[in-house]
This record gives structure tokens, C-alpha cells and sequence, in this order.
């Protein structure tokens, strides 16, 4: 097969004396067994996406491997000593359960070390959002955490967090980039200074679990805690190191663990994915609560930024619960928790995202609270709490399973809102009550909100091809009925326009640009299509809504919607 001269010139680069023989036989043995992978591993550079930098491992510019990374750890700690001129810099380092994340991560403390900075390397695998806090427990000036998230066992990544304890934002991403791609490989100092590598464990634990008790706790009797029945599941992942101890420190004493998957492992052997996004990773939790009947399933992914919950309905049958259902519970009980406690007064906000449920902004408005919303990612909410600091943050979370409590971790954080759900479940169950039945009387008062997402596979070059030509058909023949309503809005998060097809007005965006599109229909339905940003796949979230008058109406109202989410799927052909 024909490849492009420029890729030929990448991996002769990495054919020189730069690159260690293995990793040079290995290419050697690409061009001959596999020109396709090689094309593959060396079209492109690895990006920066919504959660940081993920990629397959391997061999290649567009694979993470020590030469990738050790080139982005170079280019880091350069933009680190040109932002913090003649102070002492000091970086925290954490990983995951991947395969290779320990040695990667290494590689990232030799070569900050190498650059004259001070590393905290945790000494075994950890949870995302002890890093977020560690790095300010610490008073570091940046973090680094070796993970690719849900993503399948070939995946590994790498998340870059500021002083604050979130992730980068613009313009300092594309800065770093900047500086980044100016180097060359043989400019990385590999090379460490060990005496300015420090390991890292339990002092910083102890520390983060006293904090996410003191911050998800909410004056919930103990009695309550005694007679709630957990199922966890940490998916082979990180939170087994935080979330029984957090659970144990506040009182939660009937916890139940699947032992089959408690192990930490980077092949993830008992599911598909290990993704709570999808019902089957939970199967196993299920089945365990099922023989124990405990009221509350909980899993988190791999490097513990994401749970998914299961509670029992009325018929007391396990459910899944999706983002948009756990993120309005959490957000409705914290408002709650504040009201109770005399402490709004119009100076608070709740944090969403674009694609999330509109169901956030009726909370936010019911309780006379702001509810701020950014582009898809945790890194935009972090950057509310640090461009906002006169106003306080109550909580926020995203559809895709990411919640945050507060403003001590600044990413989405499964350990706090693990508790947090459990006060939650607690209060409910002590009251007569439950998370499905509180999540019903919401629907009664603040609208009975329906949300689905159509996700898309698309890969490598061909499928990254067919996800942009989707976005520009999108743009250039604009849809104008949906499921026989009238679209009555277009936000175009590219061009920043948001239009009015009615009467052709525009209007500004004020949110930064990201290659994102959102149909709004006369009926008050809300499409959005947006290629991912760290996996192979275009995203289309559909939310509709019906007013209830009660909880009687919830069967009706669910057939009215269901009928209207499947008829729009189906005029996009997206199904």
C-alpha cells in the first residue's frame, strides 16, 4: 500500500539511535506484517481531547508510549518553568490499573525530575480524584494522572491538571500543545534526578478520605446508615483503594463487595467494558443485591471519576439509573441540604453541561440558584469554581455518570458522590421512601425529563473521516423538522451562533467553540450531535420532557416519550 511521504519521514525518526532497539524492531516488523498499522500508529500525533490525552499503546506518534509521553512531560515541564519563573516547581503523579501505567508513569516522574522539578509519585495505583485533591493538599503546581478512563484494555492516556486541582482548559492547552510540538524527540531528558522523586501513600489517603467524608456527609442518623444494604463493585479499578474506607469512616457498615471483580486489572476479565455507562458492567452487582435484596448498587469505572447506580422501583426490582437521573438526585438532595440549612441567599450555583439534562436549570431556578453550563468535560465546572470565586459552588455532574460534591476535588469524583448517594438512600429508606421515589416526585414537580443517547463507533482514518463529513452535512443541510415538529433553534457551537429559524435572528455564544451542534424543537425536545472527544465515536444526546400532574402519570407520560425519542432517532437515521 501507498503511504504519504510524511508519515514515511515520522517513522524513519523513529528508526535513528533515538528510540531503543525494541521499539525499532517493532516498526521494522510493522512495515513488512502490517503497512496499515504502521499508517495507523504514525498519521498523526496523539491530541488533547475532553478528558486529556488517550490513545492505543504501542509504537508511533499516535500511540501511547514512553517517547509520546516523555515528549509531553518535556514540553510540560518547559511551559511549568516559563509560568513559574524562579520558584520551586513541584508536580503529583498518579495512575491507574492499566497495563503499563505504573512504568509510564515512572517515565513522567524521570523526566519532570530531569527538569529540575519536585515529583510526588504515588506508590500504587490510585483514584482521579485523589489526585485533584492531592495536588492542592500538596500545594503543587500541577498533576499528571496515567489513565484512559472506560476505555478498553489497549488504551492508555494522560490528564494534565493546574494549580487549582483541574484539568487544563484553553488557553493553556493549546499553549502546552504549542511547546509540545516544537520539540524534537532527542531534545526529552529522559535521564532522572531520583533524590527529587518522592513516593507518596498514606498520609495523602488519609487526608482525602477525612475530606470526602467531612464534604459528602449531610447529618444522616446512624441508624439510617445501619439498615441501608450497599452492593460496590470497583470494575478491576482504583476506587477499591478509597471507597470502602470513605464508606467505613462515615458510617456505612452493610457493604457488600463483588469479590470477583474487587481484584485491580487492566484486562478488566468479568465485562464487556468497564464502562457503568452500560448495564451489563453492573450485571455481576446486580445479580449480588439481587440475593442479598440491598437497596443500592454502586459501581465506578476504572480510575474512579464515574459511577452507575441501581436502586429498587415500586415493584422492588433493581433499575438502572442513567447520568442525568443520579446527577438531578445529587444535585436536588445537596440544594436541599443547603435550604434546610439556611445557607442560600442567591449567591450559589450548580454546574451542567451542554448535552446534559435541561431538568438542571428547573432545579436551579426552583431554588433561586444559578445554574452555569459549559462544554462537555469536568475540566469546564472546575473552571466555573476558579473564575467565579465570589460565588459558592454547591455540586454539579454531567450525563455521562460524573458528579462532583463541592469544590475540594475539581474533577468528577465517583468516591464523594458514592457517599453522597448513600446519604441519599439512607434518608430516603429512613423516611418511608426511595431514590426511585424521590426521583418521581421530582418528575411532579419539576417536569418529567427523558433523555437517550445514540452513540456511533467509527474508527481509525476512515472512521475519524466519516465523523467529520457527518458534522459538515449537518451544517451544510440543516435540519429543519424533527419528528414532525419544527426546529425552532440551531446552536452551532463551532461559528458560536446560536439561530432563531423562526425569525432568523443570531445570537452570540458566549461558551468557547467545539465542534458541537444542538437542535431545539417547538415541543421543547433538545438533539445534540457531537463527536467524542477521547474515543472513536460521534454522540447524538436526545432529551424530551412532559409536565405530570402526578405520580400516576409517570406510565402514560413514559409511553408518550419513549414513542417520541424512537421517532426522532429514527428521521435522523442515527438508529
Amino acid at each position: 500500500m501507498h503511504i504519504e511521504k510524511a508519515i514515511l519521514d515520522r517513522v524513519n525518526e523513529w528508526l535513528t539511535p533515538d528510540f531503543d532497539r525494541e521499539t525499532r524492531e517493532k516498526i521494522e516488523d510493522l512495515m513488512t506484517s502490517n503497512p496499515k498499522e504502521l499508517e495507523e500508529s504514525f498519521y498523526k500525533n496523539l491530541e488533547f481531547g475532553t478528558g486529556g490525552m488517550r490513545g492505543v499503546m504501542g509504537v508511533g506518534t499516535n500511540r501511547i508510549n514512553q517517547y509520546t509521553l516523555g515528549k509531553n512531560t518535556q514540553g510540560l515541564s518547559d511551559y511549568l518553568h516559563k509560568s513559574f519563573p524562579n520558584q520551586p516547581i513541584k508536580v503529583v503523579i498518579a495512575y491507574d490499573c492499566r497495563h503499563n501505567s505504573n512504568t509510564l508513569a515512572k517515565v513522567v516522574a524521570d523526566v519532570f525530575s530531569a527538569n529540575g522539578i519536585q515529583v510526588y509519585l504515588f506508590s500504587d495505583l490510585r483514584p482521579t480524584p485523589e489526585l485533584s485533591f492531592a495536588l492542592k493538599h500538596l500545594k503543587c503546581q500541577c498533576g499528571i494522572v496515567l489513565t484512559a478512563s472506560h476505555n478498553p484494555p489497549e488504551y492508555n492516556g494522560y490528564k494534565v491538571y493546574w494549580e487549582d486541582g483541574g484539568q487544563l482548559v484553553p488557553p493553556q492547552d493549546k499553549e502546552i500543545i504549542e511547546m509540545i510540538e516544537s520539540l524534537s524527540y532527542d531534545q526529552v531528558k529522559f535521564t532522572p534526578n531520583e533524590k527529587l522523586i518522592a513516593m507518596i501513600d498514606k498520609d495523602v489517603d488519609a487526608a482525602f478520605v477525612a475530606s470526602t467524608v467531612e464534604n459528602a456527609s449531610f447529618d444522616t442518623p446512624q441508624a439510617a446508615k445501619d439498615q441501608l444494604s450497599i452492593v460496590y463493585t470497583s470494575l478491576h479499578g482504583t476506587s477499591i483503594k478509597s471507597i470502602p474506607a470513605v464508606l467505613e469512616k462515615a458510617g456505612y457498615k452493610n457493604l457488600h463487595i463483588v469479590p470477583e471483580q474487587a481484584t485491580p486489572d487492566g484486562d478488566f476479565p468479568t465485562v464487556k467494558s468497564p464502562n457503568p455507562e452500560e448495564p451489563e458492567a453492573l450485571s455481576m452487582a446486580v445479580s449480588l443485591a439481587d440475593k442479598l435484596n440491598a437497596d443500592i448498587v454502586i459501581g465506578t469505572d476504572p480510575d474512579a471519576d464515574r459511577l452507575g447506580i441501581a436502586v429498587r422501583d415500586n415493584d422492588n426490582k433493581l433499575v438502572l439509573l442513567n447520568g442525568n437521573q443520579t446527577m438531578v438526585l445529587m444535585t436536588h438532595f445537596l440544594l436541599e441540604q443547603w435550604r434546610k440549612k439556611g445557607k442560600l441567599n442567591g449567591n450559589q450555583f450548580i454546574g451542567s453541561t451542554i448535552v446534559s439534562t435541561p431538568m438542571m436549570h428547573e432545579l436551579a431556578s426552583a431554588y433561586g440558584v444559578e445554574c452555569k453550563v459549559g462544554l462537555t468535560g469536568f475540566k469546564w465546572i472546575a473552571k466555573f469554581i476558579k473564575d467565579f470565586p465570589n460565588q459558592q459552588f454547591i455540586g454539579g455532574g454531567e450525563e455521562s455518570f460524573g458528579f462532583m460534591v463541592g469544590d475540594k476535588v475539581r474533577d468528577k469524583d465517583a468516591v464523594g458522590a458514592t457517599l453522597l448517594i448513600c446519604e441519599v438512600a439512607a434518608q430516603a429508606k429512613a423516611n418511608g421512601s426511595s431514590v426511585y421515589k424521590e426521583l418521581q416526585k421530582m418528575y411532579v414537580d419539576f417536569g418529567f425529563y427523558k433523555e437517550h443517547l445514540v452513540s456511533l463507533t467509527k474508527k481509525g482514518i476512515e472512521g475519524a473521516q466519516e465523523i467529520r463529513q457527518m458534522m459538515i452535512d449537518q451544517r451544510q443541510n440543516p435540519i429543519a423538522e424533527i419528528a414532525g415538529e419544527r426546529v425552532v433553534l440551531v446552536e452551532d457551537y463551532q461559528s458560536s451562533v446560536a439561530k432563531n429559524l423562526l425569525t432568523g435572528e443570531e445570537e452570540k455564544l458566549s461558551i468557547p467553540k467545539s465542534d458541537v451542534l444542538i437542535y431545539y424543537t417547538e415541543d421543547g425536545a433538545k438533539i445534540a450531535a457531537r463527536p467524542s472527544g477521547t474515543e472513536p465515536k460521534i454522540k447524538f444526546y436526545v432529551s424530551v420532557n412532559a409536565a405530570i400532574d402526578s405520580v400516576d402519570d409517570i406510565p402514560s407520560a413514559t409511553k408518550q416519550l419513549d414513542d417520541k425519542i424512537k421517532a426522532i432517532i429514527r428521521d435522523l437515521k442515527i438508529d
